[in-house]
C-alpha cells in the first residue's frame, strides 16, 4: 500500500541531511546476522508450536504412538528392530527393581525419535506440495489434474486442526530470481514511458550491469536465501521503513474506514466501548491460534508471520534507524481526548472488561473537565515529526516523563476520542467522505499517536476508524482485524435500543488514569516546531472518497474478466485523459505464498495497457477492437500479477541486489537509475477477506469502505480501491495541494 513512498528515491547510506552514512558491516556478516535473527524466531516460536499442537501431529499423537510401542512390547514384540535394547544398554543402571522403568524410559525415547522423525518428513513432503505454482497459472475455474492431485495431497498432508501458525515451518523460501530475467522484465516495463533516446540509454546500462556487477551481487543474495527465511524481507522492513527518516503521517501510515452508509450508535463512548472489546477479543483469539490461516482461493496458505505484531507494538524513534518493540502482552489502552491522556485498564480479575463497562470508562474521560497542561495538547505532534528529531526529543521525555511515556508505548493500542463529528452527510456527501478521509489519515497533526501499530479513531457522532502504522505489517493484516472488528462489534456485541452497549455499568471500576507529563523547557520548542511541520504536511494533503455504484465486481465478472486487472486499465484511461500520457504505475500484490513473504509491485503501465488506452482515445476504432485490447491488456496484467505472487517481480529482486550493492560500496549506475524512479501514480487494491462475517445481500450496507493512503509523488495520485458487496467500488484518492501537474481532488 503505502510502502511505495517509503521505497521511492531511498539511499540507505545517506541520512536526512546528505551526510554519508557507512554501512560498515560486510556483507557476508549483514547476511549471518539477518539469517541468525530467523533462527532465533524459529526458536521463539518452537516451544508455542509444541504447547499448542505440533502441526500436522499433536502432542496426543505421541501418546498413541508410545502407547502402541508399549503394547507391542507387552506382547514380546519389538517394533524397533533393536533400537530399544540399544537405548537400554545406554541408560544408566539403577539396579535390578529398576529393569522396569529403564525399558518405559528407552520406550519414551523412541516413541519421541520416531515421533519427530515422522512430523519432520510431513514437514518436508508439504513444504514440497506448498513450492507448486501451477495452479496460480491456470484459468480461474478450470483445475487440471495435476493440480487436482495436488490440492488433494495437501489436504492429507495438512491434517484436521488448523491454527494460524500451523503452516509455518512448512512454506517454503522466497526465491531469487534469475537475474537476466528480472532485467528483462524491468526493460520492458519501463519501455512504454521511455522516450527511445532515454531508453536506450538504460538499456545500455543494464548491458553493462549484466556483464560486470550482477553475478557478484546475485550470488551474495542465493547465499541469504539459503541461510535466513527470506531473502528480502527484512532489508525491506529496515531501509525502506526503519531508516526512513521523514514523518510517518502522510508518508507511511495509511488509514481504513467505517462502514461508509451506517453508523450502529451516535453515542460515541459506546462506540468505543464496542470496538475495544472486539478489538481485544481478535487479539485473544490471536494468542490462542483461533484465527485460521488465509487461503489463497481457497487452496494455497499464506504467511502469518505479520499477525505476531498488531498488538502490543509501537515503533521506537532512533537517530539513524528506528526499531520495533512488541511486548507480550499489555492490559490497558492509551487514550487521548482534548489534549490530555488516559490509562485504561482493559482487564479485570475475572478477565475482559465487558463492553458496557469500557464504555463507563471512555464516558469518565468525556465528562472529566480538566484542562490539558501546557503542551500536552500537542505532544503527540511529535510522533508526526521526522524521526531525527522525535528520536532526539524522546530521549529527554524518557528521563522526565518515563511512566507516562511507557503507558503509551506498552498500551495494546492507541485511542483517540475526537470531539468533531465525521462521515458521509445528505447536505454534501462528496466533501464529508473527502474531510472523513482526512481526519484519519493526518487529524489535527496532534491528536494520534503515530507510531503505534495502530491507532482507533472514535468521533463524536460515532463514526470509527483506524490510522495504522506500516512497518510492522502491510494492509491486508490490518483488513483483516478491522473486519473482524466492525462485524463482531455490530452484528455480535450489538447496542441497546439507546444506543448504549448491552449490559450493566460496574460502579466499582477505579477511573482512568491521567497520565501526567513532566515536560523540560527544551523540549517545548521541539512541539511547536513539529507541531508547525504536521500542520503543514496535514494541510497540503488532499483526499477524496468516491462511491462507484453504477456497476462493481459482479459485472466485471460476467464480461469474464479480472476485477483487479479491468481497474489497473481503468486507472491507466483516467491518468492518460488527465495528464495526457503514460507514468510508471505501482501497485502492490503480496508474496505470502513464502515464508515471511510482504509485498512485490505489479508494474501495470504495460505496452499492451497503453494500446488499450490509445485506441480509446482514438475515434476511429471501433468498440470490438477496444474490447479485444482491453482483454489482451487484462490477460499481461494477470500475467504480471501471478509472476509477482510466485516470486518472480521485479522490484524486490532489484532492491536486495541495491542494498547488497551498498553494502560492497559497488557503484553501479543501473540500480542507481532503477532506485531514482518516480512512481506518479501509486494503486492498491484491498481485499474482502471474510465475507461471511457480512451479510452483503440482506445488509448491503454493512460492508466495509476500505481505507488509502498519501501520494507517493509529490506530483502523482495515491489510488486505492474495494469492492463493496457485488455493485459499489469504493476508490480513495490523494494528491498534494502544492503540485502543478495534478488537479484539485473535491
Amino acid at each position: 500500500m503505502a510502502e511505495a513512498h517509503q521505497a521511492v528515491g531511498f539511499r540507505p547510506s545517506l541520512t536526512s541531511d546528505g551526510a554519508e552514512v557507512e554501512l560498515s558491516a560486510p556483507v557476508l556478516q549483514e547476511i549471518y546476522l539477518s539469517g541468525l535473527r530467523s533462527w532465533k524466531r524459529h526458536l521463539s516460536r518452537f516451544w508455542n508450536d509444541f504447547l499448542t499442537g505440533v502441526f500436522p501431529a499433536s502432542p496426543l499423537s505421541w501418546l498413541f504412538l508410545f502407547s502402541a510401542i508399549q503394547l507391542a512390547w507387552f506382547l514380546q514384540l519389538d517394533p524397533s528392530l533393536g533400537l530399544m535394547e540399544k537405548i537400554k544398554e545406554l541408560l544408566p543402571d539403577w539396579g535390578g527393581q529398576h529393569h522396569r522403568l529403564r525399558g518405559i524410559l528407552a520406550a519414551a525415547l523412541f516413541a519421541s525419535c520416531l515421533w519427530g522423525a515422522l512430523i519432520f518428513t510431513l514437514h518436508v513432503a508439504l513444504r514440497l506440495l506448498l513450492s507448486y505454482h501451477g495452479w496460480l497459472l491456470e484459468p480461474h475455474g478450470a483445475m487440471s489434474s495435476p493440480t487436482k492431485t495436488w490440492l488433494a495431497l495437501v489436504r492429507i498432508f495438512s491434517g484436521r486442526r488448523l491454527m494460524l501458525f500451523s503452516y509455518q515451518r512448512s512454506l517454503p523460501r522466497q526465491p531469487v530470481p534469475s537475474v537476466q530475467d528480472t532485467v528483462r522484465k524491468y526493460l520492458e516495463s519501463v519501455r512504454p514511458v521511455l522516450s527511445h533516446e532515454d531508453f536506450d540509454w538504460t538499456a545500455a546500462l543494464a548491458k553493462e550491469f549484466l556483464r560486470l556487477q550482477a553475478s557478484l551481487l546475485q550470488w551474495h543474495l542465493r547465499l541469504k536465501s539459503w541461510w535466513a527465511s527470506n531473502y528480502v524481507s527484512d532489508w525491506w522492513e529496515e531501509f525502506v521503513y526503519l531508516r526512513s527518516r521523514n514523518s510517518l503521517m502522510v508518508n507511511s501510515n495509511y488509514y481504513m474506514m467505517d462502514f461508509l452508509y451506517v453508523t450502529p450508535t451516535p453515542v460515541q463512548a459506546a462506540r468505543a466501548g464496542n470496538a475495544v472489546h472486539a478489538l481485544l477479543l481478535y487479539r485473544h483469539r490471536l494468542d490462542r491460534q483461533e484465527i485460521l490461516p488465509t487461503l489463497l482461493m481457497g487452496m494455497r496458505p499464506l504467511c502469518s508471520a505479520q499477525y505476531e505484531k498488531i498488538f502490543n507494538t509501537t515503533r521506537i524513534p532512533g537517530v539513524q534507524k528506528d526499531h520495533i518493540r512488541h511486548l507480550g502482552d499489555s492490559r490497558h489502552v492509551a487514550v487521548f481526548h482534548r489534549g490530555r491522556f488516559f490509562r485504561v485498564g482493559t482487564h479485570s480479575r475475572s478477565g475482559l472488561l465487558p463492553p458496557r463497562a469500557l464504555e463507563q470508562q471512555f464516558q469518565r474521560i468525556l465528562d472529566d473537565p480538566s484542562p490539558a497542561c501546557p503542551h500536552e495538547e500537542h505532544l503527540a505532534a511529535l510522533t508526526a515529526a521526522p524521526r531525527d528529531l522525535w528520536a532526539q526529543v524522546r530521549r529527554s521525555l524518557k528521563t522526565q516523563a518515563e511512566d507516562a511515556l511507557e503507558a503509551v508505548e506498552g498500551a495494546a493500542f492507541f485511542v483517540s476520542l475526537d470531539s468533531e463529528p465525521q462521515g458521509l452527510t445528505r447536505e454534501d456527501p462528496a466533501a464529508s467522505l473527502d474531510a472523513y478521509a482526512h481526519a484519519l489519515l493526518a487529524g489535527r497533526g496532534h491528536d494520534r499517536w503515530f507510531d503505534k501499530s495502530f491507532t482507533l479513531i472514535v468521533f463524536s457522532n460515532g463514526k470509527l476508524g483506524l490510522n495504522v502504522e506500516h512497518s510492522w505489517a502491510d494492509c491486508p493484516i490490518s483488513g483483516h482485524m478491522w473486519e473482524f472488528t466492525l462485524a463482531t462489534e455490530c452484528f455480535q456485541l450489538g447496542y441497546s435500543a439507546d444506543g448504549h452497549c448491552k449490559g450493566h455499568p460496574d460502579p466499582s471500576l477505579p477511573k482512568p488514569q491521567r497520565l501526567h507529563w513532566d515536560l523540560p523547557e527544551k523540549v517545548h520548542l521541539s512541539i511547536s516546531l513539529a507541531l508547525r511541520g504536521a500542520k503543514t504536511l496535514s494541510g497540503d494533503i488532499d483526499c477524496h472518497v468516491f462511491p462507484f455504484s453504477h456497476f462493481g465486481k459482479s459485472f466485471i465478472k460476467r464480461c469474464h474478466l479480472s476485477s483487479d486487472s479491468f481497474i489497473q486499465m481503468a486507472l491507466q484511461l483516467a491518468h492518460f485523459r488527465d495528464r495526457g500520457q503514460f507514468c510508471l504505475t505501482y501497485e502492490s500484490t503480496m508474496t505470502r505464498l513464502f515464508l515471511e513473504g510482504r509485498t512485490e509491485t505489479v508494474r501495470s503501465c504495460t505496452k499492451e495497457a497503453c494500446s488499450f488506452v490509445n485506441a480509446m482515445e482514438d475515434k476511429g476504432k471501433t468498440d470490438p477492437q477496444c474490447l479485444a485490447l482491453l482483454r489482451l491488456a487484462v490477460d499481461k496484467h494477470q500475467a504480471l500479477l501471478k509472476a509477482a505472487m510466485s516470486g518472480q517481480g521485479v522490484d524486490r529482486h532489484l532492491f536486495a541486489l541495491y542494498i547488497v550493492s551498498q553494502f560492497l560500496h559497488l557503484q553501479s549506475p543501473f540500480l542507481d537509475q532503477v532506485h531514482s524512479e518516480q512512481w506518479q501514480l501509486a494503486t492498491s487494491q484491498i481485499p474482502v477477506q471474510q465475507i461471511h462475517l457480512f451479510d452483503v445481500h440482506n445488509h448491503p450496507d454493512y460492508v466495509s469502505s476500505g481505507g488509502g493512503f498519501g501520494p507517493v509523488d509529490d506530483h502523482g495520485y495515491g489510488v486505492s480501491y474495494i469492492f463493496m458487496g457485488d455493485n459499489t467500488i469504493t476508490f480513495h484518492i490523494s494528491s498534494k495541494k502544492s503540485s502543478t501537474k495534478t488537479k484539485p481532488l473535491s
